[in-house]
């Protein structure tokens, strides 16, 4: 196998697992890109991104630029006469002098099969549209939004009770070994550029907060598949009125059930926290409370009843 010159583009956790494979199969991450140090905990101290602090920990120079757009930043990479740019949820897009200098240009893994789901949030969109398999897709990538010639894809059936989170690790690890396949194939030539097909196309759009309010009007099954796509982060949400208090609690759910029943959207038909959609109803089985641990619904009720007829907004 040639071990290739690399400059790695990423930033979450998704990202770490292929920085990791391509160190280990021998190839040399020369530099690390990755968005600057961001305030988070409580203590709203910066934090550098799981990728910076994996980078850190093999001794790769890590560099995060504000933009991209500079002619100086450009240069500097082109300077660094890599083999190729292995992209994974970076954050920020490459300009095409950027994705040009490299030999073999530079390549990213998607977490769907392309090109369905082209955009931010291909995990949360799959799961939420009911979708029983996904993927991951190596792309070469151009000036588009996810709109480059294909190399390699793996397909992943989506399980019964698939979470983003659960899906987000499985899609990870699969990134991580198929972009090895690709730079070896690459370099061999027994993978080549196909262009993505012109029919299939969808997008997923960045998850909009409101999203992840749970609107009780829509049939329960999308409100469970919304739960899950949510879960654990940002997670699916809903008020619960408190007595004597002008404002309602908000909680999170992070596992529900569907069940067969009927009533008004919102309301809760028993005192075991089902809850009536626009067609059947939603057993709530996990929850959390703003500052507190996630909990099964028995916990919760014995800190907060929720009784029959409750109206949740």
């Amino acid at each position: 196998m040639t071990f290739l010159k690399l400059a790695f583009f990423g930033t979450p956790a998704f990202a770490v697992p292929a920085l990791h494979n391509l160190v280990g199969a021998g190839h040399r991450v020369v530099r690390v890109y990755t968005q600057p140090p961001r305030p988070a905990g409580r203590g709203h101290d910066e934090q550098a991104s799981p990728v910076h602090r994996a980078a850190a920990t093999k001794h790769i120079e890590v560099s995060h630029p504000a933009t991209l757009k500079d002619a100086d930043v450009q240069r500097d990479f082109a300077a660094l006469g890599v083999d190729a740019g292995v992209v994974v949820a970076y954050g920020l897009m490459l300009p095409r002098a950027m994705l040009d200098a490299p030999r073999f240009g530079c390549l990213n893994i998607h977490a769907s099969l392309l090109p369905r789901w082209r955009g931010a949030a291909p995990i949360q969109r799959a799961i939420l549209a009911g979708d029983r398999e996904t993927g991951v897709t190596i792309m070469r990538m151009d000036a588009g939004l996810d709109t480059g010639p294909t190399l390699l894809h793996e397909r992943v059936p989506i399980r019964r009770a698939e979470t983003g989170s659960t899906l987000h690790d499985v899609l990870a690890a699969h990134g991580a070994h198929l972009i090895v396949r690709a730079l070896a194939g690459l370099v061999d030539g027994t993978v080549t550029p196909t262009p993505q097909p012109e029919e299939g196309v969808t997008y997923a759009a960045k998850i909009d907060k409101a999203e992840t309010r749970l609107d009780w009007r829509l049939p329960a099954d999308r409100l469970e598949r919304a739960v899950r796509a949510f879960a654990p982060a940002p997670g699916a949400w809903f008020e619960l009125p408190q007595a004597g208090h002008a404002a309602a609690e908000r909680v999170r759910v992070l596992q529900a059930a569907i069940v067969e029943a009927a009533g008004a959207p919102g309301t809760a038909l028993d005192d075991h926290l089902t809850i009536a959609c626009g067609n059947h109803a939603l057993r709530l089985v996990v929850l959390q409370r703003a500052g507190k641990t996630a909990m099964p619904a028995d916990a919760f009720l014995r800190g907060r009843s929720v009784p029959k007829g409750t109206l949740l907004t």
